[in-house]
């Protein structure tokens, strides 16, 4: 059967320490809704702002998993791209972040370990106002590329 091929990501020998990405991402009522939605998560303080003005946050935030969700999905479209896997995270939420927020990630390469076929990723994101609302360090794999014979055999044709 043949297929399109897809782009994978970087491979770990094209990687290297000290490279960094910047990533905005805009928090608006359609993720939210989308991510409540497939969770099926009814949790007041991300909906309703009644409930949320009675809490110290004041008014709705997003779920921590969501903006979980938005680093992860960085790596994986970017750095390293995909077909990367990430392995581990260790992820602080310094403060809470609420709608309507735009978030800045900076992502920097800390460590390649091409015999573990790994690199470790720094991560710290900041809302609208420059503060500090989340802070972590990832592990991921880079794509693993396979030269397979047949996958250029009719590239003339």
């Amino acid at each position: 059967m043949l297929r399109k091929k897809c782009k994978l990501g970087r491979k770990i020998d094209e990687i290297s320490i000290g490279e960094t990405l910047t990533v905005t991402e805009k928090i608006e009522d359609k993720d939210l809704l989308l991510y409540l939605g497939l969770t099926d998560d009814a949790n007041p303080l991300y909906i309703q702002h009644d409930y949320a003005s009675q809490t110290p946050y004041k008014k709705p935030i997003v779920p921590s998993v969501m903006l979980t969700g938005m680093v992860l999905t960085a790596m994986t479209k970017y750095l390293p791209g995909p077909g990367s896997h990430i392995l581990r995270q260790e992820l602080e939420f310094i403060q809470p972040v609420h709608h309507y927020e735009t978030l800045t990630f900076q992502f920097e390469v800390i460590a390649v370990y091409v015999q573990d076929h790994t690199i470790e990723v720094r991560v710290h994101g900041q809302n609208t106002n420059k503060e500090l609302v989340i802070r972590g360090l990832l592990t991921v794999a880079p794509p693993h590329h396979h030269n397979v014979m047949w996958e250029s055999a009719l590239e003339n044709f």
